[in-house]
């Protein structure tokens, strides 16, 4: 029999519908692969492309041989909408690859799932559709999602399976994309799957996501014991809630083997029992005041257990710029020991750096370059310490083992704080941000990471759960949802609407 020739495409982007439009110098920054380089880099170790595509080659290859045919990959992390004209593009290069490629036995999409477009509210099904379009209704469609996707009914209708992650942080992509090569094999066997699909008048905060405990943990278990002989998929997207988007919601996605009926009985009954619970999802963090009295105690007291604060609100992973000066500012000021930040986004402070050189001593500016309305301008007197190229690995959580690229990147001494600054935007979860200065996060008194909580993945081995502070600071990625300027969210929606109401039908 011939080999099956299985194309691989991905497009992935997390949309804050209040961040800088996304550009195409993000998407060439963190990964833009066309069909050659995209092949190139999968073969390589440590890959730059998306973990989901790596796991699916991997579960291709431990069965029957195949043919990979690598058409293009976009990733851009997360940002504003994609500019159209870019997206345009990206568009035209895969329907050039694909149409190149033809004849084709399956497609393999990583998607992200809650990407926006200047132009475009539903970019994912945008892709979908043409790759439908090209291949026409009988070749499998099968993508991965992250569990933030705001999901649409045109997305579930487009692709034979779509498949989103169990964990948050997402430490299972590899898995999912393994999955997804084991639905390809059955289908390229003669399974044809049928999908339903639920969303609820539900944004659950950011930080109310975790699948280690709480209510979408809770949730997620649930979904995954209804899985047996015919339920082949659940998943359980919270959604973005920063999106602003007409589709934002809570969803659930089920796929069966035969029946679309157990399908649409399964998601209704996981719907269900998740409306019932949404009261659970309602966020906790502390005061920046409390927070900096926190951070002298541990510096002062060394048999005081060191403290992580998390900004969530200014998380790059949520479409947050990574540069808001509110902890760096109070802890400063208040003479805080031993503390570490990583990693604060300034293109023009670390090429300053580099200029000036290790040792130098200089007043250093921070977000001199910045216009958005949380990127507040800080000044005080700094030191580099170190610097580096940016070019290293992930060592742990969700970004083990990939290439990662931060650019320019300097360690500069702000009184007791010592601060990682880089020059491409993305948030702070693996430990590789400090220790590629020799860094021992064990010895540091108060670690501040600029992440939601992928950091968890990466930072455990450091700090328990109860030596973790999530602070309440401003950003472009609050958790309080009530300080978010919504312009496209579907009315009413729970928390923002407490009367919410919801039946299904």
């Amino acid at each position: 029999m011939p080999l099956p020739r299985i194309a691989l495409a991905g497009f992935m982007l997390e949309s804050n519908g209040h961040s800088p439009v996304a550009t195409e110098a993000e998407f060439e920054a963190l990964g833009y692969f066309g069909g050659n380089a995209l092949a190139e880099d999968l073969a390589k170790p440590n890959p730059r492309a998306s973990a989901t595509m790596i796991g699916f080659v991997e579960g291709m290859n431990g069965g029957r041989a195949w043919t990979l045919v690598p058409i293009a990959a976009a990733q851009g992390g997360a940002s504003g909408p994609v500019d159209q004209t870019f997206f345009e593009e990206v568009l035209e290069r895969l329907e050039t690859g694909l149409k190149a490629a033809m004849p084709l036995d399956g497609v393999f999409l990583s998607l992200h799932g809650a990407a926006t477009a200047t132009g475009d509210f539903d970019p994912d099904a945008t892709v979908l559709r043409l790759v439908r379009s090209i291949v026409g209704p009988d070749v499998p469609i099968i993508g991965t999602l992250d569990l933030h996707a705001n999901v649409s009914q045109a997305m579930v209708d487009l692709a034979d399976a779509l498949v989103a992650y169990l964990t948050n942080p997402h430490v299972d992509m590899r898995e999912r994309g393994r999955e997804c090569a084991a639905i390809m094999r059955a289908m390229l066997g003669g399974m044809r799957p049928k999908s339903a699909f639920v969303k609820l008048p539900l944004i659950p905060p950011s930080i109310t996501q975790n699948t280690k405990s709480g209510p979408y943990a809770d949730i997620i278990r649930y979904g995954q014991s209804k899985l047996d002989h015919e339920i082949l998929n659940v998943s359980i997207c919270s959604g973005f809630t920063l999106g602003d988007t007409p589709k934002n919601g809570m969803t659930v996605t089920v796929t069966a083997r035969t029946s679309a009926e157990r399908a649409r009985e399964v998601a209704f009954d996981i719907a269900t029992t998740c409306w019932a619970d949404r009261r659970r999802y309602v966020p906790k963090m502390t005061s920046l005041e409390e927070v900096t009295a926190m951070a002298l105690a541990a510096g002062r007291d060394v048999k005081k257990p060191a403290l992580l604060f998390a900004d969530v609100a200014d998380n790059p992973g949520g479409g947050g710029r990574g540069n808001t000066t509110w902890i760096l500012g109070a802890f400063h000021k208040a003479g805080a020991e031993g503390v570490l930040l990583g990693i604060f986004n300034d293109p023009a402070l670390a090429a300053e750096a580099h200029d000036k050189g290790k040792g130098a001593a200089f007043t250093a500016r921070f977000n001199r370059d910045e216009a958005d309305q949380f990127s507040k301008p800080f000044t005080a007197e700094a030191t580099v310490e170190a610097l580096h190229d940016g070019n290293v690995v992930g060592r742990r959580g969700v970004v083990a083992g990939r290439s990662l690229r931060y650019g320019k990147t300097a360690l500069l001494k702000v009184g007791g704080v010592r601060v990682v600054v880089i020059s491409i935007r993305q948030q702070c979860c693996d430990p590789v941000a400090f220790e590629m200065f020799g860094l021992d996060i064990a010895k540091a008194r108060s670690v501040i990471v600029k992440s939601r909580g992928h950091f968890r993945a990466g930072f455990d081995e450091f700090f328990a759960d109860g030596n973790i502070v999530e602070v309440d600071v401003p950003g472009l990625t609050t958790p309080v949802l009530s300080r978010v300027p919504y312009r496209n969210l579907p009315r009413p929606i729970f928390p923002l609407d407490p009367d919410a109401s919801w039946t299904p039908t």
